[in-house]
Parts: structure tokens; C-alpha cells; sequence
């Protein structure tokens, strides 16, 4: 299968968070309006998080050693999760969601170079997805790397990690306008 459509999508978010954030220091990518609210630095660092849990799944597909749970031969909930985490993740943000405790940023300083970390982990996760176009000619089901019960297609996985991604550019960039008030 063609993996155009998502490493294309990557590079998009990716030059959206250099362009929008490039610029700033340690301590704006840092700033927060409120303790509730995450910086610049902690959506960035959720995004390599919740991304980086993604890469035991493929290799483990890759290797054949991957084990799909029983939910996961029947297709109708396969379908339901896939939509379902689909449209908590899509960019318009009117519902705000809260995150499971694995994919929470790590820390609430992060250093002032989590950018150039995220474009490094980008790339990576381009060159995971184009390693997993056999898996994904296969239809190849996984299990959300935070809930072995929640059940989608590969594909929809990476529809989800690539639209998360521009929520999250959303979200950051509302952090940054209300630093520049």
C-alpha cells in the first residue's frame, strides 16, 4: 500500500510546529497559562510519547510475533474503535479529551531542544510507516498500545497519529497566542 499519504501528512505537522515555534526559547516553549493547561514543549513531548508506543507494535507485526486480541477478529468493533478514536482525535478540537496516564508528557520543563527531538522522532515514524506497507496490503489489525482491548485497522492507526498530531499544532499554537497577549 501506498505511505504517501501519511509521511506526506508528517512532514506537513512537522514544518507546522518548526514554522510556528521554531523561534522560541526554553522558557516560552515552556510557558503555560494555567497548571491545567499544557505548553508548547509538553504537546510536542506527548506527541513523541504517545507515537513512540506505536514502534513495539510494528516491529512485533513485523516480526510475526505480534498477537491480536480476540476483539480484534471481529470486525464490527474493529470498525467502531477505529471511527470512534478517529473522531476524538480530529483537529477541530470542540471536545476537549483527556489522555490515558501512559501518553501523559513526562515532565513539566522539558528542555529547549524537544523540537529538534520531535523532528528526529518524526522521521522515524515516516520510515515505520513505510516499513509497514506489507502490513497494511494485509489489513493488519492492532490493539491501541494504552488499551489492549480497543481494536483498529494499521491504517486507521495512522490516520489517527497524523491527525493527533494537528490537534495537538492546534492546541500548541492557542498556547502560543495567549503567550503573546
Amino acid at each position: 500500500m501506498d505511505t504517501s499519504k501519511w509521511t506526506i501528512r508528517i512532514d506537513a505537522n512537522t514544518t507546522g510546529f518548526r514554522k510556528a515555534f521554531g523561534g522560541l526559547n526554553a522558557e516560552q516553549l515552556n510557558w503555560k497559562p494555567n497548571p491545567q493547561t499544557w505548553s508548547i514543549a509538553q504537546n510536542i513531548d506527548h506527541l513523541i510519547t504517545i507515537n513512540s508506543t506505536y514502534f513495539p507494535v510494528l516491529e512485533a507485526l513485523q516480526t510475526g510475533t505480534y498477537r491480536v486480541p480476540v476483539t480484534g477478529r471481529l470486525g464490527f468493533l474493529v470498525r467502531f474503535f477505529g471511527n470512534f478514536i478517529l473522531q476524538s482525535v480530529l483537529p477541530d478540537r470542540k471536545r476537549k479529551m483527556k489522555t490515558f496516564p501512559i501518553w501523559e508528557p513526562s515532565v513539566s520543563t522539558l528542555p529547549g531542544g524537544i523540537l529538534q527531538q520531535f523532528e528526529q522522532h518524526q522521521e522515524r515514524l515516516k520510515e515505520a510507516i513505510r516499513h509497514a506497507s506489507g502490513l497494511l496490503d494485509q489489513g493488519a489489525v492492532i490493539s491501541s498500545p494504552a488499551n489492549k482491548s480497543i481494536v483498529y485497522k494499521l491504517d486507521k492507526a495512522f490516520d489517527i497519529i497524523t491527525l493527533h498530531e494537528i490537534r495537538h499544532l492546534e492546541q500548541a499554537r492557542e498556547v502560543l497566542a495567549l503567550m503573546k497577549r
